[in-house]
């Protein structure tokens, strides 16, 4: 496969787990939401990775809604996958739950888009990322409202 070969989005797919710790939390027993953003970021990152194969960069951040306070000694559960694809760019949708030990049901903590920006390792300047190649209906819908996002992103520049 050359380098600029399209890629499918289970090809780079990332799920990471964490443990909430003490020094994880804020005052009220808690994860940070900084901690959570950090975890987010690391996740996302490692699935833009895996998508160039190339070191990358956070470019931007979408918003970031918490929806559920995460206790300490909880786990967390990411998931990112690459939802679009530009020349040098792409958008890592990352989705965060909190896993209960006892039953393994999920509750939806956090959701983010993430834009990251491909870099040669050498010259550390932007380098071209293989397209996305959306598969199933949902990472086609997921795809069609990331190009929507992009679009947006880019107006707000102007």
């Amino acid at each position: 496969m050359s380098e600029l070969e399209s890629r499918t989005v289970t090809e780079s797919r990332v799920e990471m787990t964490e443990i909430v710790m003490p020094n994880d939390a804020n005052p009220l027993g808690n994860a940070m939401g900084g901690r959570v953003m950090h975890w987010l970021d690391v996740c996302a990152a490692v699935c833009a990775g895996r998508h160039a194969r190339t070191p990358v960069v956070t470019a931007s951040v979408d918003n970031v809604d918490f929806h559920n306070p995460v206790s300490v000694g909880s786990v967390i559960v990411l998931l990112a996958s690459v939802n679009y694809t530009g020349r040098t760019s792409m958008e890592v949708g990352v989705k965060c739950w909190q896993e209960v030990r006892s039953t393994g049901a999920r509750k939806h903590v956090v959701s983010a888009y993430l834009t990251f920006v491909s870099l040669d390792p050498e010259t550390r300047k932007p380098r071209a990322v293989p397209a996305i190649e959306p598969m199933t209906d949902d990472e086609k819908r997921r795809f069609s409202e990331a190009e929507a996002r992009r679009k947006a992103r880019l107006a707000l520049r102007k």
